[in-house]
């Protein structure tokens, strides 16, 4: 976390009111709230855990220009907060590989399901008559992600609109995955994190998660 960015969330969050309804709220304090509600999410996110006397102590003194901590104190502090959620991701990560692996495993025990060497497994729902793409095409398909939860994180379908791409500009489960449907085709890809997010988290997207697209393929534009 860069020293900045926990000096505005402190500014921040001093200025959130539990008080009042969003609807009795001025606009300057609804924005402060908004803001403020964006920061402790985060922190909640990052798994931050706070003292609140001592945070609001930090902030009042830092207003005031009787910041406790020198800059080289801040600092080392920071980089303190940074291994610590480092540390965090890292286990977290373990954790949802270890699942998926597990769910990996059982899943290509279905006789539907093809493995391919990379780890890339996929089941056929409807198999199309046209030309299948490149690495370097672009594609227009209908896609709906889950985890393997059965959690959507994204979905073209529920949308209504498809996406058109590039293969070589996805990750790499479906840049080898899309290649292997002919135009008209429907697959189910089940995506180990080595072939999507690996230690990256997106959203809702944790680090390490293995993913499910069914993705259905219309054109392809050279």
């Amino acid at each position: 976390m860069k020293k900045t960015t926990l000096i505005i969330s402190i500014l921040l969050v001093f200025c959130m009111s539990n008080s009042l309804k969003s609807q009795e709220m001025t606009n300057e304090q609804k924005k402060s709230y908004a803001l403020g509600a964006n920061v402790g999410e985060s922190f909640r996110s990052a798994k931050i855990t706070l003292n609140e006397t001592d945070f609001l102590n930090g902030l009042r003194d830092a207003l005031a220009g009787n910041n406790k901590f020198s800059q080289a104190e801040m600092q080392q502090i920071f980089e303190m907060i940074d291994q610590e959620i480092i540390a965090q991701q890292s286990s977290g990560s373990a954790e949802e590989m270890a699942k998926g692996a597990a769910f990996l495993a059982e899943n290509k025990k279905n006789k539907d399901v093809v493995e391919t060497p990379s780890g890339l497994q996929y089941k056929v729902v409807t198999m199309g008559k046209g030309a299948k793409p490149t690495a370097t095409d672009q594609v227009r398909v209908h896609y709906h992600g889950t985890l393997i939860d059965g959690q959507v994180f994204d979905s073209s379908v529920q949308r209504g609109e498809t996406i058109t791409f590039g293969l070589n500009q996805v990750i790499p489960g479906w840049t080898e995955g899309v290649q292997l449907m002919p135009v008209g085709s429907k697959f189910i890809f089940y995506i180990p994190s080595n072939l999507a997010y690996g230690d990256r988290s997106m959203g809702i997207i944790k680090t390490g998660s293995t993913l499910i697209f069914e993705v259905e393929l219309f054109e392809i534009n050279p």
